[in-house]
């Protein structure tokens, strides 16, 4: 009788394997959604922003460095941090966190910069 059982239960069905492989699709379906996608939607932004930076943008390093950009180069951007001593400093072009616009009106006025993109911490 024992010998009987055990021959019962070797035998499978097709669907007992799809019932088994079933969680684990499911539970990559529910990680590309919650985590694989949004991370390459940040990545294209970031980059899409580091490839718009130009002469005279305010922006933020990753170091918390606040600057305004005199020249960009490939893979580096020189930044001036301080208008009255002329203090420049060289940045690998990666490490700019932040992107701030100066907005100028019709009258030449300067407001306050508006921040364009930041990153999520």
């Amino acid at each position: 009788m024992f010998f009987l059982l055990q021959a019962a239960g070797k035998q499978s069905s097709p669907g007992g394997m799809l019932s088994m492989l079933l969680p684990f699709i499911l539970m990559f379906v529910v990680m590309y959604f919650l985590i694989l996608r949004p991370q390459k939607k940040k990545e294209r932004e970031r980059k899409e922003l580091l490839s718009r930076i130009k002469k005279n943008d305010r922006v933020i390093t990753a170091g918390g460095i606040h600057g305004t950009i005199t020249s960009v180069r490939e893979t580096e951007v020189i930044l001036r941090i301080d208008d009255t001593k002329d203090i420049k400093i060289k940045v690998d072009r990666g490490s700019i966190a932040t992107v701030l616009e100066v907005s100028h009106d019709d009258a030449g006025d300067v407001e306050e910069p508006k921040e364009i993109t930041k990153e999520s911490k």
